[in-house]
């Protein structure tokens, strides 16, 4: 048995009463952290808070190597501890089709994602979200802000939908801040309102909502970091960015 758990996006606190059972009952327990990383928390801080070892992976050794994971769920019940919401990365459906494929049952725990718990941290109504899109580091490419994330975000403003912008997490660079990808957006989006969130599922959590050239100059503290770009605001949505986000009335773009 191969069961993937979501640890939820913050300390070891966030996974779910499900995952904890679920971690507790394992023969072996492994970490993925590249695709999420839980900054409250450490591999030796969640082995201590769950009384078992973990074994921590690398990329390849989930893409590319994933003998010894499937090789624990076929002898026994194997976990595959991922942050967030634990299918949401492809790499986690592929290692589940691989498993599939030897006949090795899999079952699911979820865990709370950034890609609910932001629009409802913002105020802003789930339904009304368009693709999401991940801007990377500036200097990834030739141009600071990719096509594909310009079209994205066009594409969703166009159909008056909002759009989640994931930022990048590089073993290398780090974690993008939102102060950074504010300023790239802004050369294409001039000044659009977009909503800056720090820190979502602790304890202290920011939301700021202004416009893309002033989110350029607020420095939101550790990461993780999430932009939204909203469409046109139902005005519900336009009150809570005013109250919970300190969004200046003059930058609302309301319906």
């Amino acid at each position: 048995m191969l069961t993937f758990v979501g640890l939820g996006l913050y300390d070891e606190r966030s996974i779910t009463v499900a995952g904890r059972e679920a971690v507790a009952a394992a023969d072996r327990v492994f970490l993925e952290r590249y695709t999420s990383a839980l900054l409250g928390t450490s591999p030796n801080e969640l082995a201590a808070y769950h009384g078992v070892d973990i074994e921590v992976l690398e990329r390849e050794d989930v893409e590319t190597a994933p003998e010894s994971v499937l090789e624990a769920a076929a002898a026994g019940d194997a976990v595959m501890l991922v942050g967030g919401d634990p299918l949401v990365a492809t790499t986690h459906v592929d290692l589940r089709l691989r498993a599939a494929e030897r006949e090795i049952e899999t079952t699911i725990v979820h865990g709370v994602s950034i890609a609910s718990a932001a629009p409802s941290l913002s105020g802003l109504q789930n339904y009304r979200f368009g693709k999401a899109t991940t801007l990377p580091f500036p200097g990834t490419f030739s141009e600071s802000v990719p096509e594909s994330v310009r079209q994205t975000i066009a594409d969703n403003l166009e159909r008056d939908l909002h759009t989640l912008v994931f930022l990048d997490i590089d073993r290398g660079e780090g974690y993008l801040a939102a102060d950074v990808a504010a300023d790239a957006l802004a050369s294409t989006f001039d000044d659009r309102l977009g909503i800056a969130l720090a820190r979502v599922g602790s304890h202290d959590p920011v939301v700021v909502a202004d416009r893309l050239d002033r989110l350029a100059e607020r420095d939101l503290g550790d990461p993780l970091h999430v932009l939204i770009l909203p469409a046109a605001l139902h005005e519900m949505e336009a009150s809570a960015l005013s109250t919970f986000a300190d969004a200046p009335v003059d930058v609302l773009p309301t319906t």
